[in-house]
Order: C-alpha cells, then structure tokens, then sequence
C-alpha cells in the first residue's frame, strides 16, 4: 500500500502529525489531549488534501479479532467523519502501534503503512515513516521489532485474554520513554541516527523531503544542498506537527 498526490489544488494541504502516545501517562491526561488533537484534525480538515498519521498514535495497541484497547473514541469518530468526508488519512504504524490489522481500514476507511515509503506529492519527492528501527545502532531493539513483528508471535499473544494482555501492555507502556520525557531531551547533533539515515538513502535516491517521527524532538536540519530531514516531534510536551502547501513544508505548533 502506498500513495501518491501528483498535484495539489490551490489551497489544499498535506497534513503530518506523530506520536501522540494516547494512553499515557493516566487517562485524563490522555483524554485532554485527545480532545486537543481532535480540535487539531478539525482545523487540518478544513484544507486537507490528506493527512497521515505517523505511527505511535496510542502508546499500545493490539487488536484481538473481537476486541480492541478500549477508550479513543473521539479520536475514531473524528477520522470516520473525516475519510466519510473524502479526505484520505493514512496510518503508519509505529514501534508502540505495530499490531494494527483490519480495524482501521475496515471501520475507519484509513489504510496501514507498515514501512517508509518514497512518494511524490505534487513536484516534490518524500520519503515517510515512523522512524524506529532506521539508521545505524540500536540493535536490540531491531531484534525486538522482527519478534513483534512475526506472525507466530502475534498469534501467541491473541491467545491471552484481552484483560491481561492489554493489562500487561498498559502495565509497560507507563515506563515508556515519552511517559518521563522531559521537554528538553538532548538534540544528539552528527549522531542523530535518522539524520544519518536520511544522507545514506539521499546517496542512493534524491528526496525533497525525509518525514519522521519517533525522535520526539521538532527537527528541520538540512540533508546537503536541496533537501530536509523533518521530524514530527509530540503531542506530550510540544504539539507540533508538519504541513505542506505544494511549495513549502512546515513545522508548526497546535495551540488549539
């Protein structure tokens, strides 16, 4: 599954947004800024030739064949009013949302993305993803993504009953990275592992643009002379996201 904009109307956007990490680090945390993020996708709405989602949108998730994590549902109620409305929304899922299979596409009319992807919207080249996994380091976690990843494993986890698996789930999730982020988390300069990333895939294939999120940091850094690596940043702290007009890509803060 991909997708592709060849032209934008005048006026029209491609809205980005990540990590909103819904589910920590209680509930009403977590439900006032799922309401904040609803008023964001209405404003994003009003213009959006498409808006993609770029993985960790909820801090966990699994979806059992008859169950899934309870609560969100503002957040689903605004994306069916949105893809009911035309404007196409596309999910790509991250390290803390990888086992999402049929419900959002079946009920949400939203397709999963489950790797980066090379596209065009109108003249400009992008290449999109969460993030997790890319670049140099990191190994422990690449094994780990290739376990979750494996369908006997995933089969093994649908047999514990939704209670403890999603209990347990929860349970992890609150000792997450982003539940005890602080707002100024260091900027790793020549060692940001998606920069590095970005320049070895730029060798191969010119992009105009390298979408990430996952980093938690809003990033604009140049990847040589003609192009940018942007990461998203979070909906924790910062509430930031990315916008682009058919001429030019933004990061800008929802005060919503």
């Amino acid at each position: 599954m991909t997708f592709r904009i060849n032209s934008l109307e005048v006026g029209k956007k491609v809205y980005f947004a990540s990590d909103f990490h819904l589910g920590v680090p209680d509930a009403a945390t977590s439900l006032a800024r799922e309401k904040k993020i609803v008023k964001w996708l209405n404003h994003a709405k009003q213009d959006a030739a498409a808006i993609l989602l770029l993985g960790d949108i909820f801090d966990f998730w699994f979806e059992y064949k008859h169950a899934i994590p309870k609560g969100y549902i503002r957040l689903q109620g605004k994306l069916a009013e949105i893809t009911d409305a035309g404007i196409p929304v596309y999910f790509f899922t991250g390290n803390h949302d990888m086992w999402m299979f049929d419900y959002f596409p079946t009920e949400l009319n939203i397709p999963i993305l489950r790797e980066p992807i090379s596209t065009t919207i109108g003249d400009k080249t992008f290449y999109i993803g969460h993030g997790d996994g890319l670049g140099p380091g990191d190994h422990t976690y690449k094994v780990l993504k290739r376990v979750f990843n494996n369908k006997a494993c995933q089969w093994l986890f649908a047999r514990i009953h939704p209670n403890l698996g999603i209990g347990v789930a929860n349970m992890w999730s609150r000792r997450s990275r982003i539940s005890n982020i602080k707002k100024d988390e260091a900027y790793l300069g020549d060692d940001e592992w998606l920069v590095q990333y970005s320049k070895e895939v730029q060798e191969k294939q010119h992009h105009d643009y390298y979408v990430f999120g996952h980093r938690h940091l809003p990033l604009d850094i140049p990847i040589g002379t003609q192009s940018r690596y942007l990461n998203l940043g979070e909906w924790v702290n910062f509430c930031t996201y990315g916008v682009y007009d058919g001429n030019n890509f933004e990061l800008k803060t929802f005060e919503g």
